[in-house]
């Protein structure tokens, strides 16, 4: 075992190596391979090439290493693409703390049996008088550039699940295909996490429709591990033991505190509130937009048009069934 390694159980180095493909012996050589690849990119900016920081990205995938420095390159790329969401990039950011007091994300103190950290998102949290959806994608960012600092989770990855009750109709019009594009782009292609699952409960039936505009833009591999339970939360127990997860999702445990994660990056900040504008990271999405083509964001039969979706009256959203459901 390498000092690289030196955060790791003995369970999970052995999980490293038998699921990674991570070997002691030629750790430093693995890591070496990807960093001489950087100068095949010099219109990236590489602003990190130390060590610990490239074998998080060997970890999420697999110790191939093209496929990790693909990764360390778009993880970069898409941050000098969309400077404006990585200035004042921190907790005490007005729009990123407000999000963060109003669980985006939370986290879960118990990790599951694979020893996966669990995110939470309620999404009738989101107050769009107080802060904007690309706060909410910048506060789930930076968290996950907190906790991946922890080398348990470069190996055993995370859990997401996604609470969609009451979240209302006129919220989901704000989803946009630019914003679900920049929300794609950042999660799944430019960060090295390791996402076992994504689950989404209690989602209503434009969730569901919602959820065929992003389809063809996730990997298979992703796509196999979204699960929709609708309000079957027996489904998602079988997935996730009861005895780890708070009421809402039908577990064993308290009321999901919303503000014990913010609490951990904020410290004695968190009951520090300042004014803000929720127009100050609206730019990002319209840039996004800007650069929608064919090619980059090809709109298959099944996606529906939002414009459609906003002129449907209240008795066919009542009545549309669900695309979608494990119940």
């Amino acid at each position: 075992m390498t000092h690289l390694q030196a955060g790791l159980s003995p369970e999970t180095l052995e999980k490293a190596r038998l699921e990674l493909n991570e070997n002691p012996d030629t750790l430093h050589q693995d890591i070496q391979e990807v960093r001489d690849m950087v100068i095949t990119r010099p219109d990236i900016g590489f602003l990190r090439t130390d060590d610990a920081f490239i074998l998080r990205f060997l970890r999420a995938r697999k110790f191939h290493h093209f496929e990790a420095f693909r990764l360390l390159a778009q993880y970069f790329e898409y941050r000098q693409q969309n400077l404006d969401m990585f200035k004042s990039f921190k907790a005490t950011d007005p729009g990123i703390k407000q999000a963060l007091k109003d669980g985006f994300p939370g986290g879960l103190a118990n990790l599951d049996h694979y020893g996966r950290k669990i995110l939470v998102l309620f999404a009738a949290n989101w107050d769009q008088s107080r802060y904007t959806l690309v706060d909410i994608l910048r506060a789930i960012l930076l968290s996950l550039e907190a906790m991946i600092e922890d080398p348990e989770l470069q190996v055993n990855g995370f859990v997401l699940i996604i609470d969609w009750s009451n979240f209302t109709f006129k919220q989901a019009s704000k989803l946009t295909p630019s914003m679900l594009r920049l929300a794609i782009e950042g999660l799944q292609d430019s960060f090295p996490a390791r996402f076992g699952g994504i689950h989404f409960v209690n989602q209503p039936w434009y969730i569901h429709a919602l959820y065929t505009v992003i389809r063809p833009f996730l990997k298979e591999k992703t796509r196999k591990r979204i699960f929709l339970h609708g309000n079957n939360l027996n489904s998602l127990h079988q997935l996730i033991h009861p005895e780890i997860l708070p009421s809402e999702f039908g577990g064993m445990l308290p009321p999901y505190d919303m503000g014990t994660w913010a609490r951990t990056l904020l410290d004695h900040e968190y009951d520090d509130d300042s004014e803000y504008n929720v127009d100050s990271y609206s730019m990002p999405v319209r840039e996004v937009e800007k650069e929608l083509s064919p090619k980059s964001m090809k709109r298959s039969q099944s996606v529906v048009d939002p414009t459609v979706l906003k002129r449907m009256d209240k008795n066919e959203e009542e009545n549309m069934q669900p695309l979608l459901s494990l119940d």
